[in-house]
């Protein structure tokens, strides 16, 4: 310690000063900017050898309204972090070479997404695929000798010899971007899904000789080889077997027509020198994330049990490859399992999954039902396992870090980072610790919720009070990072938020998630009540300046307040929110959620669609209301924002309309980002502190 120093402390002390507090105040509140300095961290691959780790480093840009990605290299222990490539090629999705001298990965240097293979010592990179549907997903075969891939094609051609389906492909593609007509024709569902046009395309999985030679189609039938809904996909959605003679897969539903309304997604394997697949799962309900075990005795996997309804449970199941038995290994434990990693003994599977507002790693053995918690705390995800089994590498995050890589033992004890570099961009941001609180919903239930205090926070002070509710409906606020919804940046600009876990979240046991379908304004809406009511105790929150908002479902319960809570809050924030059940149900895409919620179609249940439709109570609406709609949101299209709006407007209610022509039921551009933060707490501002 330097003199200078010394005597500074020695200052602190004699003037009876905390010097730890003193130096806290020297940090400075979370601000919009922050959300476009900060690296994030995703995509891990730890090397077969257990030794690195190769990860994928975004940037955002505000002047190009893009996300560069680039490749680094650090060592498994910690380290210093290797530049692979840069953030102008866009590379991202990297995968080891068995030899632990190459990795396979995703590029987008050539003009297209493309597979490259680099020498990790030398940096020297080829192009491997040149594919005109162009390519995701890469996985290499356990031999080395072959690297599966994901693209989306038109499945007419599959069955031609790779040069020809390649070309017509390309002259497809071609016709659809520079075609003078933009006219598209479709004649069944799933033609467009969250904000992509389908335009025919399949997801099939490819193979490819490192050695040489074209690509072949193993699922050439006109059909998904993996999801196409996101609902539905946990990671990558096929696995080669140890032996690298056939892949598992993940196929959408059969007949194809009823995809838009069936969940009955099903496991094939295939050998990877094409052929017939073999169904592996004929449960009626959605399977998915094959992983075969590292003796290739056994085939996990994940499985829901009720048909056509997305949020059901998922199980881990395990099939035995050489009697065709399969059973539940999670029978027991009341929680959605993800994210699925085998040990490498075979013996146990490590698995990611809500619980309570967090995400910790647990982990089972192949008895089953002896679930037990090993990485709590935070939201953990991408699990990885040392070749020896003694290491866990995750991503792991918090509501007051992003994401960074993280090791342990097996067992979650020495949990350590791996990386840290956000960490000198943090020291200099103080982010007060949000408060998990409980109170009483709706029939004495309890409920969870997030509490969030400004910086500098006093407790003998009134704070303006922000209401925010989550999507799904069936999702959950969660001890996580993002950039979006970032409940201690609104809470940084002034405001206590509370951000609850009401009927329909996950992660509170399936009975708690399952008590919001087709009771949107039922049981939920008195868990928000109520949950307000617990917020206009609390002593620094001033009652007369409060806000409510959220997004998706979230969108919808502020349009049903706009209903049915007048008076209650200064102003609403509606992001993307359903307005009109019977309009959104013949314009979305995937009508299985719209069908589960009402109890059936819009014919069939008039009454259902009706009578929890905030349309129905639009000459309540009284309150003001920022709306956000985007044009690409397929999900809860663009017309329920605009049929909002004109309520509110032919009424004479101080509304205003951020739209958003590039972006779908999230927004994800980083400039575009901004204006939306922006947007938000100016108007937040105008309400709430005047």
């Amino acid at each position: 310690m330097s003199i200078r120093v010394s005597l500074l402390l020695s200052l602190f002390l004699a003037l009876g000063c905390n010097v730890q507090s003193s130096f806290a105040q020297t940090k400075r509140p979370l601000e919009i900017a922050d959300l476009f300095r900060i690296v994030r961290v995703s995509d891990p691959a730890l090397s077969p050898d257990g030794k690195w780790i190769v990860f994928t480093r975004s940037t955002p840009n505000l002047n190009t309204n893009t996300i560069a990605t680039s490749l680094c290299l650090i060592p498994s222990a910690g380290g210093q972090v290797r530049e692979l490539s840069t953030g102008s090629t866009n590379d991202r999705s990297a995968v080891w070479a068995p030899d632990n001298s190459r990795i396979a990965y995703i590029s987008s240097r050539s003009g297209s997404a493309q597979v490259w293979i680099m020498n990790v010592e030398t940096r020297q990179a080829r192009q491997f695929t040149t594919i005109s549907t162009e390519a995701s997903q890469p996985v290499w075969s356990p031999d080395g000798s072959l690297i599966g891939f994901v693209s989306e094609v038109f499945p007419g051609y599959s069955g031609r010899p790779f040069s020809q389906s390649d070309s017509l492909n390309a002259l497809r593609l071609k016709e659809l971007k520079d075609g003078n007509v933009k006219a598209k024709v479709f004649t069944q569902l799933l033609f467009r899904e969250w904000d992509n046009w389908r335009d025919g395309k399949r997801k099939h999985v490819f193979v490819q000789s490192v050695a040489g030679g074209p690509p072949k189609d193993l699922t050439p039938e006109n059909r998904d080889a993996v999801p196409f809904s996101t609902t539905f996909a946990s990671g990558i959605e096929y696995s080669f077997s140890p032996d690298s003679r056939e892949i598992a897969y993940t196929a959408t539903p059969l007949p194809t027509r009823e995809e838009a309304w069936s969940t009955n997604h099903d496991i094939y394997t295939v050998p990877v020198t094409g052929g017939t697949p073999k169904q592996i799962t004929t449960n009626p309900a959605a399977d998915g994330c094959p992983r075969f075990s590292p003796d290739g005795n056994y085939l996990a996997y994940r499985a829901q049990s009720v048909p056509n309804f997305e949020a059901d449970r998922w199980q881990l199941m395990l099939y035995e490859r050489a009697t065709g038995k399969t059973r539940s290994l999670t029978e027991h434990f009341d929680a959605r399992v993800a994210g699925l990693a085998w040990s490498p003994d075979s013996k146990k599977l490590f698995f990611e999954c809500e619980d309570r507002g967090e995400v910790p790693v647990f982990c089972v053995s192949i008895a089953g039902n002896d679930v037990a918690a090993v990485v709590k705390g935070g939201t953990n995800h991408d699990i990885r396992i040392s070749p020896g089994g003694k290491d866990l590498y995750i991503t792991r995050c918090s509501l007051t870090r992003p994401t960074e890589l993280f090791v342990s033992g097996t067992d979650g004890r020495n949990l350590v980072p791996v990386t840290t570099l956000n960490d000198s961009l943090f020291a200099t941001i103080d982010i007060p610790a949000p408060e998990s609180i409980w109170f009483k919903g709706e029939g004495g239930t309890k409920v969870q919720a997030w509490l969030f205090k400004p910086p500098a926070f006093d407790k003998k002070q009134k704070y303006p009070f922000v209401y925010m509710i989550h999507g799904g409906p069936q999702n959950a606020w969660l001890n996580t990072w993002g950039y979006r919804w970032l409940q201690p940046l609104w809470a940084a600009q002034g405001y206590v938020v509370m951000a609850p876990n009401p009927r329909g979240s996950t992660g509170f046991g399936q009975q708690f998630t399952n008590e919001i379908s087709r009771d949107w304004g039922g049981k939920v809406f008195v868990d928000l009540l109520k949950g307000l009511d617990y917020a206009q105790s609390l002593s620094y929150v001033d009652t007369t300046r409060k806000a409510a908002a959220g997004a998706s479902f979230g969108g919808y319960m502020m349009n049903w307040f706009q209903g049915h809570c007048g008076g209650r809050f200064k102003t609403i924030i509606t992001h993307d929110g359903v307005y009109n059940f019977e309009s959104m149900y013949g314009a979305t895409e995937e009508v299985w959620f719209d069908e589960w919620d009402h109890g059936g179609t819009p014919w069939d249940k008039p009454e259902e669609f009706r009578k929890y439709s905030p349309h129905v109570y639009a000459k309540n609406f009284r309150t003001p209301n920022l709306i956000i709609h985007s044009e690409r949101d397929f999900r809860v299209p663009i017309g329920e924002g605009f049929q909002l709006f004109t309520a509110l407007q032919r009424q004479g209610v101080p509304s205003k309309f951020l739209y958003f022509p590039d972006e779908g039921h999230t927004i994800m551009k980083p400039a575009n980002s901004e204006l939306w933060h922006r947007t938000v707490f100016d108007w937040l501002a105008e309400y709430l502190k005047r």
